[in-house]
């Protein structure tokens, strides 16, 4: 176990159970004072926002890495853990001081540890602790899926059991929410994420070269030529119809997909890295499908 996990269950151990014990013993406008600063660096996004214990965003700030990683033609870890490793101080920097709040005022920190990409994670967890062990403050480790299930109740006064549907680049999970840490799963991808296959199709079509997605990122394509696509024109198969469960499957369709595509390229007499003709009626085909499965 390295250093870091040593760091990381030390502080989860003491900081959550202090955490816990300060909370506790507080309520009313005490307890709304209570501020946690938040950190997250668990893909290409590095952010930070300090929140009260009423769920009110007191000062936030990102830095994106979308421009850069767009020029790659994807993510690539490593250097998504540079950049991150370049802004995370001016980024908690930048959230501390809209909200007017020091270090030393926070009740704690929290920060996502899971899931994510393990090189991006290490940042922020590792900027996290330092400033753990320099103030002495709880730490709270975050799994971000379950951040982001809760977020509604940031924004609207939701009431506990909920159902939520967590659709991403890399995950796709179908859950009630029971309670701040208590979830119960009824379903996810068996293999890719939606997200995910999108990304890969739009690749696989070379989006990239069409003039209306030259700025844009996989999912983002795809969404904006099926705007004006025709459906209908092509039909694929949804995945796990024979089955009676809550979970999903998207590598299947994609292979349909691929299959779709090398024989218009055929038909059309053209290379792959060209676009073809029907590339918005395809990518509304595959939205559809998409949609169609996930409902």
């Amino acid at each position: 176990m390295n250093s870091i996990a040593k760091s990381l269950l030390k502080s989860v151990k003491h900081g959550r159970a202090a955490w816990l014990r300060s909370s506790s013993a507080h309520s009313g406008k005490q307890h709304l004072r209570k501020l946690v600063l938040g950190i997250e660096t668990s893909c290409d996004d590095t952010g930070a926002a300090v929140v009260d214990g009423a769920g009110n965003v007191l000062g936030e700030a990102l830095h994106c890495q979308k421009e850069v990683h767009l020029q790659a033609g994807g993510i690539i870890p490593v250097v998504a853990q540079q950049l991150h490793r370049e802004n995370i101080e001016q980024v908690v920097k930048e959230a501390l001081g809209v909200s007017g709040v020091s270090v030393r005022e926070l009740a704690a920190i929290a920060t996502t540890v899971k899931p994510g990409l393990a090189l991006s994670l290490e940042v922020g967890l590792q900027y996290s602790l330092n400033l753990v062990s320099r103030y002495q403050k709880p730490f709270i480790p975050i799994h971000h899926m379950e951040a982001h299930a809760l977020t509604i109740r940031l924004t609207h006064h939701v009431e506990f059991p909920f159902l939520v549907l967590l659709l991403s680049g890399g995950h796709c999970i179908l859950a009630v929410a029971q309670g701040v840490s208590d979830f119960l799963l009824l379903g996810q991808s068996i293999d890719i994420a939606p997200g995910d296959m999108l990304d890969k199709v739009a690749r696989r079509l070379s989006l990239r070269k069409h003039p209306e997605c030259r700025s844009m990122a996989g999912g983002k394509a795809i969404e904006h030529l099926a705007q004006t696509g025709n459906r209908q024109q092509h039909t694929f198969r949804l995945p796990m119809q024979q089955y009676r469960n809550c979970d999903f499957s998207f590598s299947g369709l994609q292979n349909l997909v691929n299959k779709a595509i090398i024989q218009k390229e055929k038909e059309e007499g053209i290379q792959e890295g060209e676009i073809l003709s029907c590339v918005k009626d395809i990518a509304a085909a595959v939205q559809h499908a998409v949609a169609l499965h996930i409902i």
